[in-house]
């Protein structure tokens, strides 16, 4: 029996063409680079093809070079998107997001304890990170060093700032910036942070602040911010008496007047220099982890403190806060938005700003509110106590290899530096090396000025590096020395086998150039490949 089917329309018209992304001319053709292309192209195109070249950085989650967040919770992260949108900078449109920046300014501020009463509010201001929370310390110590000067008689033009040679790359850039000198306190051998000593010994007339760091980032370690304080206190009182002597010896005084001379010189030639704590990545920490440890405002001479929020005040980067004592070390401007000519704009009479943002979003603001009141003080203190506990464990899994030695401190900021014992095979850049083989990046550097020969790895311990991954950590490192070490061994054989072709019948090994010594390598090499070669079926 033969079974017939009538064709339909569908049956006769032409077969369809299936065709995937990647068949497409959107991966055939060169992807622009340098101009813009004349031609459109579809989202899913320009998505897919974003996405895939971006697969080839590396996993935030295993970059234990950065101190920055790199998780949040999902309903923090659609806060995020929801407003990503919105400029942080146009408080008179957005004023909900402006309260949530003011709450975060009071919340943190009472961390730091700043002299401010329960109802008071906190002088602050949010910035993107750090760097220009430290920009605009710096500006507002260099503008108050000047006025005073100018109120002097004195010169004015050449400002310094006293900081260890530990200090982040963005105090550097300051220094050039605007014109300030940076006078840096040199390292030693096992004292890899500020010496305070030296540090108030190279204070001048014409320093503007030292500058102390909550959390080295070299080693984590804290600096002594209390006796910083108490010695520079001291430098402080040693200043102004010369000037009262001469003014007392000239003259015929009473000793009311000379009481009263004594009060104007200490009032007109008293240095007065204040201290800038630098808590990037402390500032987060020493409140939960260290309540008793003297560093903050409670310090007379402590007049600001700069602290990341993308760091460990756990929010995706980024967002910084910057803090004055009093409103007198903060630099504020009016900046009277205009239309055209003098004649300011209806919707802005005036904007007083703080930061130099003019176009930043709000997301980072908000995130920081959320994990504030989310996690609170007890959540805050868990999460650092674990990270610390990670810090642990991975420090002494570092130590039972028993191939290095451990440079950072276990109280700071939880991370692990350490070097190696012997560097005679190779280094800590190999090790750093083939962990990206791992997945891992983990970073290799030397030290600052008088201290280059040494040479660390560092492992920063984020709320998201859990006890496995540290484990897991110290078994890829120890393969890898394992892997480093055979590969010594066979170096070290191939360098007998030339020693021993270049030697005479009677053991003298002729010395031979460089180029020399490369080529007979070269060749051993190429010999050991070919006799693998002829093996093979």
């Amino acid at each position: 029996m033969v079974v017939s089917v009538a064709a339909t329309d569908s049956d006769t018209a032409q077969p369809v063409q299936y065709s995937t992304f990647f068949a497409s001319r959107y991966v055939r053709d060169p992807l622009p680079r340098f101009r813009m292309p004349e031609q459109s192209i579809p989202r899913e195109a320009a998505y897919q093809i974003i996405n895939d070249e971006l697969m080839l950085d590396g996993n935030p989650r295993l970059n234990l070079a950065s101190f920055v967040t790199t998780w949040m919770e999902p309903e923090c992260d659609k806060l995020i998107m929801d407003s990503v949108n919105k400029n942080y900078v146009d408080m008179d449109e957005y004023p909900v997001t402006t309260e949530l920046q003011n709450r975060c300014v009071n919340m943190i501020a009472h961390l730091f304890n700043a002299p401010i009463k329960e109802d008071e509010t906190a002088i602050g201001v949010g910035t993107v990170g750090s760097s220009e929370a430290i920009m605009l310390a710096g500006l507002a110590f260099k503008r108050k060093w000047q006025n005073k000067r100018k109120e002097q008689g004195k010169p004015c033009d050449k400002p310094n700032i006293v900081t260890g040679a530990n200090v982040q790359v963005c105090w550097e850039k300051f220094a050039r910036y605007f014109e300030v000198e940076l006078k840096e306190v040199k390292l030693s051998e096992g004292y890899y942070v500020m010496d305070p000593v030296k540090a108030v010994e190279m204070v001048d007339e014409n320093t503007i602040c030292v500058a102390a760091i909550l959390g080295s980032t070299l080693t984590g370690e804290f600096e002594d911010v209390k006796l910083l304080n108490n010695l520079l206190t001291e430098k402080n009182k040693e200043t102004g008496y010369a000037f009262y002597m001469f003014f007392s010896q000239s003259t015929i005084c009473t000793m009311q007047q000379q009481y009263a001379c004594f009060r104007l010189s200490l009032e007109v030639d008293r240095w007065d220099v204040p201290i800038h704590v630098d808590a990037a990545s402390g500032g987060f920490i020493a409140p939960f982890l260290y309540p008793e440890l003297e560093w903050d405002f409670r310090l007379p001479l402590v007049k600001s403190i700069n602290v990341s929020g993308h760091k460990y005040g756990l929010v995706y980067p980024g967002v910084g806060w910057s803090f004055g004592e009093a409103k007198r070390i903060c630099l504020r401007t009016h900046f009277p938005y205009k239309l055209s000519g003098d004649r300011p704009a209806d919707i802005h009479s005036e904007l007083l700003q703080s930061s130099w943002q003019y176009g930043v979003g709000s997301s980072q603001i908000i995130a920081q509110y959320y994990q504030l009141i989310r996690l609170g003080f007890e959540g805050y203190k868990n999460i650092m106590q674990n990270c610390m506990e990670n810090t642990a464990i991975l420090r002494e899994g570092i130590e039972a290899t028993g191939r290095f030695e451990i440079l950072s401190k276990e109280a700071g900021v939880p991370l692990v530096a350490f070097s190696l014992k012997d560097s005679g095979r190779y280094t800590v850049f190999d090790i750093s090396e083939n962990l990206r083989r791992f997945g891992w990046i983990v970073p290799a550097y030397t030290m600052p000025a008088n201290a280059e020969h040494v040479a660390v790895l560092r492992v920063v311990i984020r709320e998201d590096f859990s006890r496995s991954l540290a484990e897991r950590l110290v078994s890829d490192i120890v393969k890898i020395l394992h892997e480093l070490d055979a590969h010594s061994a066979q170096v070290l054989k191939i360098s007998s086998a030339i020693a021993k072709q270049q030697s005479g019948d009677d053991g003298v090994v002729t010395k031979k150039s460089v180029l020399e010594t490369e080529r007979e390598i070269f060749a051993y090499w190429r010999d050991q490949v070919k006799k693998k070669q002829t093996g093979i079926c």
